[in-house]
This record gives structure tokens, sequence and C-alpha cells, in this order.
């Protein structure tokens, strides 16, 4: 027998034995994972999602999109599963759907939409990945991308030169990523055919393509402006315009699914449920007003330097200048031995000398200040150093510049960043507190411009407040209309 037909058997032997019938189109798909394993890769990274972005603590909004999503489910190719709809605490413009029914959209997506129908076209579109098996589909195409090349070099040893393996990797990511338009259409089609089997206007997709397509333009060019990387949603608006001929065709299509002439939008009701939302950072994640920066839980405020940009990340605070020639990174780490701020920082930072350490008292906190050689964003630098113990945490900054000289450039920053950092007063809770949506009547003379002078947004806030109520680049509010405002 010959390698080439050993490899070519056991690879039909295999072909075989992993067909299973797509719920969808009733074709007989190359799946290596079965239903039980979906569920269950859905089940064990639901709890690390939940861990890494924050459930949204509001219940009444929670059964609120639980139920609108099963509704739609229930009218899908998979109505045997029990599917699992949670708002994520997150500023991201998202959602996503995990194997097995578990499908999440984020707080910072729900803010701009504006009515019941689109957050049924959000859900519908991601029901829809999980009813086509997209994410088994793709795991598939990606072990059977890597177990083609584990298998042909056993057997062909020529395989096993650097030039074949980045050929098998080429082909791997072709086989993983060539048809991830064709499945975003197909979700769209089947979200689509789910909206109007449940009663809601098929359309609502193409708007909220619309929308979103809205707000990815002023995303990128915020970013654009403060030199970083746009935060813009994966799917269902990633891959095409809503002016596209396919995508308006597989909408259009969906109106032979409708159950009744009158279609459904509850444009209040959803509003009313979203009135308190809350719209940018969270206190979980601490606030940020300018330049500086609250965090209720923890207890602390700072000050970063004028004019930085300010990112408040899941797992960091960061600040560096607009050019990014320095930047200050903020982490907080639970102290559990009776250790020096020094020692901690040895430690933390995995460093042997700290260089001109000192022990410093900040706002009646103990600290220690020093530089040292670690790894930054630009690279292994001598970086500014400090721990500041407060309560049982420690908080470490780590500050560095683009240009490794001495000394370090903008090092009197560094240290006026760590300086001050203090205990909260009480004054300042009320800053620690997140900015909500609130519902507001338009009356006469009303614009988005006299709204914005008087808003709490720090940044665009007259285009924020267009892109919140569908009325991005230049609509105007009509007398007697609710808007969303932020207060």
């Amino acid at each position: 027998m010959t390698r080439f037909f050993a490899v070519t058997l056991l690879l039909g032997i295999l072909l075989a034995g992993a067909c299973a019938v797509n719920p969808v189109s009733g074709d007989r798909n190359f799946v290596l994972i079965s239903e039980d394993q979906e569920i269950e890769i859905g089940r064990t990274n639901h709890p690390q999602i939940i861990k890494q972005f924050g459930r949204y603590d509001n219940e009444e909004l929670q059964r609120y999109v639980q139920d609108i999503g099963a509704r739609l489910a229930a009218k899908s190719h998979r109505p045997e599963l029990i599917y699992r709809f949670t708002v994520l605490d997150s500023t991201l413009v998202n959602a996503f759907a995990m194997p097995g029914g578990y499908i999440y959209i984020t707080r910072g997506l729900l803010a701009y939409l504006n009515s019941e129908a689109e957050l049924a076209a959000v859900l519908g579109h991601e029901i829809g990945h999980v009813t086509a098996r997209h994410s088994v589909r793709q795991a598939t195409a990606a072990r059977a991308a890597q177990f083609g090349y584990v298998l042909g070099s056993f057997f062909i040893p020529e395989l096993n030169t650097e030039i074949s393996q980045n050929l098998f990797n080429v082909i791997g990511s072709a086989l993983i990523n060539g048809y991830g338009r064709e499945q975003e259409l197909e979700a769209d089609r089947l979200g689509s055919e789910y909206l109007a089997r449940s009663g809601y206007d098929p359309h609502a997709m193409i708007r909220v393509i619309g929308v979103l397509k809205d707000q990815e333009g002023f995303e990128r060019q915020v970013a654009k402006e403060e030199n970083r990387e746009p935060h813009v949603y994966h799917g269902i608006f990633a891959t095409h315009p809503d002016n596209d001929r396919r995508l308006q065709e597989v909408v259009a299509s969906a109106a032979e699914f409708a159950t009744a002439d009158d279609v459904i939008t509850r444009r209040m009701a959803f509003l009313r449920h979203t009135d308190g939302l809350v719209y940018g950072d969270s206190e979980r994640s601490g606030i940020r007003r300018g330049n500086r920066y609250y965090h209720a839980g923890l207890g602390i405020g700072l000050v970063f330097p004028q004019g930085w940009v300010l990112e408040n990340l899941s797992d960091r605070v960061l600040a560096r200048t607009k050019e990014s020639k320095a930047a200050i990174q903020l982490t907080v780490e639970d102290l559990n031995r009776r250790i020096s701020p020094a020692e901690f920082l040895k430690t933390r930072l995995h460093v042997r000398e700290l260089v001109q350490a000192q022990a410093v008292q900040i706002h009646g906190l103990r600290g220690a200040v020093a530089l040292a050689d670690v790894k930054t964003s630009f690279g292994k630098r001598t970086a500014r150093v400090a721990a500041v113990f407060y309560r049982n945490r420690a908080f470490v900054f780590v500050g560095a510049s683009k240009n490794d000289i001495q000394p370090p450039p903008f090092d009197d920053e560094f240290l006026e960043t760590v300086k001050s950092l203090h205990p909260l007063a009480e004054k300042e809770r009320r800053l620690a507190q997140p900015l909500r949506l609130h519902l507001l009547q338009v009356t006469p003379g009303m614009t988005f411009a006299k709204l914005a002078q008087q808003s709490p947004i720090a940044n665009h806030p007259e285009s924020q407040l267009r892109l919140l109520n569908h009325l991005y680049p230049k609509g105007a509010p009509q007398p007697g209309q609710w808007i969303k405002v932020v207060e």
C-alpha cells in the first residue's frame, strides 16, 4: 500500500465517520464535534466570559433580553436547545455566540439600539450562528487543517520542512477564514427569518447594520485622533454595508415567513428598559473624568497628565501621550505578604535590582518609587516604577518612554501621577458613579448642539448624542420625540 493511498484511505474513513446533518440546510457537513461536545464548550467557557466581562447588574433588563431571545430561538432551526442570553457589563459595541446556545450582547451595543426589533435583529443574527453551527464548522476546519498536516508528515516525511508547514498554515487559514463573509450573510438570512417568524420586521436587520456602520465610522475617527486601534463590532455589519445587494435580497426573502401584517417594533418599550443604562465606564471598572480617575470599590482617586489619552482596560488603566511617546500603566494586585513596597516591586516586576529606590509616604499611604529595567510596550526600558499600598492592595505603576535615555523622558509626569494617588474623599464619591442613559422628550428649539453644551460626555458629545439616537451625522430631534441623553 502506498503512503498516498494510506493517507487517502484513512482520511476517507474519518470523513465518512464525522459527517452530521446541518440543522439549517439538511445537508451533511464534515464536523469533528458532536452536539454534546458543542454544548459542553459553551457551558465550560460561559463562566470565563462572565469573569472577563462581568454580567450587567440589572435583572429586569437581563430578563427582558432573555425573553426576546427565547422567543426568537423557539422559531429557529434548533428549538430543542436551551438558549441563554446574557447582557455583559462592557463598553465594547459587540455581540457574539458561543457553541451550544450561549449568546452575549454588551451594554455598549444596547446603548446604540433604539427599538425592540433592533435588539431582536442582533439576537437573531447570533442565533443564526448557533443554528448553522458556524463555530463548530470553524473549529472542525482548524482541526482538520492541523490534523492533515500531522497525518501527512507522519506518512510523508518530506512534509517535515518549514516550507511545507508554512504551506499547510496558509491552507488552514484560508479554510478557516475564507468563508467568513458567507457565514455572516447566512446568519443575517437566518436572523431575518427568525424575526419574521416571531412577528418582528426583518428590515430591522438592515437598520441595525446602518446604525452600527455609523458607530464604526465614528469610532475609527476617534481612534485615529487618539492614535490607537479602533474597537469595532465583529459580526453583523463587519463584512458588508447596509446597501449590499445580497443583504437586501436575503432580508427581503424573509417576508414570506411573516405571521402578521403588522410587524413589531416596540421602540418605547425598549427605551424604557434601557432608561438608566450605564454609559461608558462602570463603577466596577472605575470612572474616567477627563484626566482624572475614580474607583469607588477600591476607594481611590488619581490624576493623570493633562492632555494624555486615558484608556480603561479590563485589567489595567493606561495613559499615554497622543503621539505615543510615553505611557503610564496602573495595575492593582492583592497583598498577601507583609513585605515592603520595594520588595513587592522586585517580586511583582521580576527584577533583581531597583535603582534609586526610595520609600515614600503619599497622602498617608506607604509606597516606594524606583527605576528598573523592565519589559514595556516600547520594548525593554529603564522605566519609572512605583508601588503604593492601600488597604490590602498594591497599586503598581510603570512609566516608560519610547526613547530609552537617562533620565527617562516624562519622568516628572510619571512621578506626579504616582504622587496624586489618594484615598477617595467623600465629596469625590459622586464622581466615582457612572454616567447613565436617560429619556428626554424634545421641546421646540431643542437641538443636539445645545444638549451637547450641557452633556457630561467628554469626547465629541454632539456626535455621540446623534449616534445614540439614530440621527448621525446631521439629523435633528423633533418636538415631542423621546430621545436618549446622558446624565
